[in-house]
């Protein structure tokens, strides 16, 4: 199960990294005064166009959080079981998982059409995988 801790652990830290290239443009874009006194006046009604990446970066972001809880309740739940025989393809899915999830940012942000979504379904079938060896 080492090597599924280690993904799920990768897969966090991505998680939380994902926000930089959105932030960072904010940033940029608002003006470092404005963001860093919160909000540009009017806001949310007038927000400072972004460029697209920006857009589609926040969202690969949020997809990340809201795909976590489920990888992680079926890596936890492998490694509770106890049973070393799946620990090796439990670590490769979990790997799977990970680099499926950096390639949906990329692709995501960058906007390369007809990638997006079976990059995403790659490590969506990862969770099953995983979640079938701990009911299975």
């Amino acid at each position: 199960m080492e090597t599924a801790y280690y993904y799920l652990a990768l897969s966090g830290l991505l998680t939380v990294l994902l926000w930089t290239p959105y932030i960072t443009a904010r940033m940029f874009i608002w003006g470092i005064p404005t963001f860093l006194h919160n909000y540009p006046e009017g806001f949310p009604a007038r927000e400072p166009e972004t460029p697209l990446w920006v857009e589609r970066s926040k969202r690969a972001h949020l997809n990340m959080i809201e795909t976590m809880p489920a990888f992680i309740a079926v890596v936890v739940a492998a490694g509770l079981m106890g049973d070393s025989s799946i620990a090796a393809t439990v670590g490769m899915w979990a790997q799977i998982f990970f680099f499926a999830r950096v390639l949906h940012a990329v692709v995501y942000t960058l906007g390369v059409p007809g990638l997006r979504t079976p990059v995403y379904l790659v490590s969506w079938a990862s969770i099953l995988m995983i979640g079938a060896h701990v009911v299975l």
